[in-house]
């Protein structure tokens, strides 16, 4: 499998030649033997005259959810405008001078991991100016084929949920770019003009990759297993009462908190499988995030399949299984919901499990709209 920017450097970058190009980028843009984007460009004589950093920023050093401010980069001289501080919007002063946007951004499949959501903001801003964007794609981890929970519902727009996608959306940020603009989802149905270079040798049953060594996406999601595991927990992770492995060595791969019992949660779990997943007792103590120096008592989760599994349902059977298990008690009166809700793209999940539901309805109301999200993003597919 090649990715759009190895297919761009094996035609010697010929069509970016002669144009002054702007970068959005992050470590993970590089090609099969590792040299970053920035690198490569400049290397094959591409006139990069900007870079462009999304949450996490242009090297991937910077802590989820915090904004960062533009500056000059110290190794190539050049400008880095931040996508993730004051504005999320690249403005016109910003995009002067380019004749070309170029966007190489490795994303994980989930709609609340939040460079998805900068794509769109790179193509409203883009529209705005008249500035051509290319999109060099690349596979998504969770694969292609699956789709899981709902579009998001009115009233629960943030940029964790930011267009009416499916949560676990089966798409490659190509595909995810042309559907934005066919359907009119860019603020004031903008209509930039986007290329997608696509990737060589990939499929709808392809992850993209079982042969190719995965850089860290952001500080949380440092392997290829974090970064579908992100999917299993990440939404059960915005609550305040349970803790999801993040400042441990497998991130998303644990569910405590330092008062349950591992035991009782492992044994609630039994009635709330999900098929292609196990769990096993454990305890962990976090370096950083939620509970930060304490000792958690829960589970550790064991895939035990690739991405034909349901990888957004754990979520909701943990959920469930915590309820059961006592002690940790979500949703209690003054924890705060909205990021959780934002995450779902709904309340409904929340508010079906405050009436009693059990994990087979949580996982239910989450699904709503899964379907009919799945055949309207077919006329945007690149990959059969």
């Amino acid at each position: 499998m090649k990715t759009g920017l190895d297919v761009l450097a094996a035609e010697g970058f010929a069509r970016l030649k002669g144009k002054k190009v702007g970068l959005v980028t992050h470590p993970p843009a590089a090609l099969a033997d590792g040299t970053p984007a920035i690198e490569a460009l400049r290397a094959g004589g591409v006139k990069v005259a900007a870079l462009f950093g999304p949450e996490h920023g242009v090297r991937g050093d910077v802590p989820a959810g915090k904004w960062i401010a533009s500056y000059t980069d110290s190794k190539t001289g050049l400008p880095v405008y931040s996508l993730y501080g004051k504005t999320k919007v690249p403005t016109p002063e910003m995009l002067k001078g380019l004749e070309l946007l170029v966007f190489e951004l490795q994303d994980i499949g989930c709609r609340s991991y939040t460079y998805l959501s900068t794509l769109g903001c790179v193509l409203e801003g883009a529209a705005k100016v008249g500035l051509p964007v290319l999109v060099l794609d690349r596979p998504n981890p969770l694969g292609l084929a699956r789709v899981e929970g709902g579009p998001v519902q009115k009233g629960f727009t943030s940029f964790v949920s930011k267009y009416p996608l499916a949560y676990r959306h089966g798409m490659t940020l190509g595909e995810v770019g042309k559907m934005l603009i066919g359907k009119g989802w860019l603020a004031g149905g903008a209509q930039p003009t986007l290329s997608v270079l696509a990737c060589q040798g990939l499929s709808r049953t392809d992850s993209g990759w079982d042969a190719r060594r995965w850089i860290p996406t952001s500080p949380n999601i440092p392997t290829l297993r974090a970064a579908r595991l992100y999917a299993a927990t990440g939404i059960l992770g915005e609550l305040d009462c349970i803790a999801i492995g993040v400042g441990t060595d497998d991130p998303f791969g644990y569910v405590g908190s330092p008062t349950l019992s591992a035991t009782k949660l492992a044994k609630a779990l039994e009635k709330h499988a999900v098929a292609g997943f196990a769990y096993t007792a454990a305890s962990f103590t976090p370096s950083r995030g939620l509970f930060t120096g304490q000792k958690c008592q829960g589970v550790r989760l064991i895939p035990q399949k690739g991405p034909e599994s349901e990888w957004t349902r754990p979520n909701f059977a943990l959920l469930a299984a915590l309820r059961d298990a006592g002690v940790v008690r979500p949703f209690s009166p003054g924890e705060p919901t909205q990021m959780f809700d934002y995450s779902c793209g709904t309340d409904a999940v929340r508010r079906a499990f405050n009436r009693g539901a059990g994990s087979a309805e949580l996982w239910a109301e989450f699904q709503q709209g899964a379907v009919n999200f799945e055949k309207e993003r077919a006329p945007f597919l690149v990959y059969t």
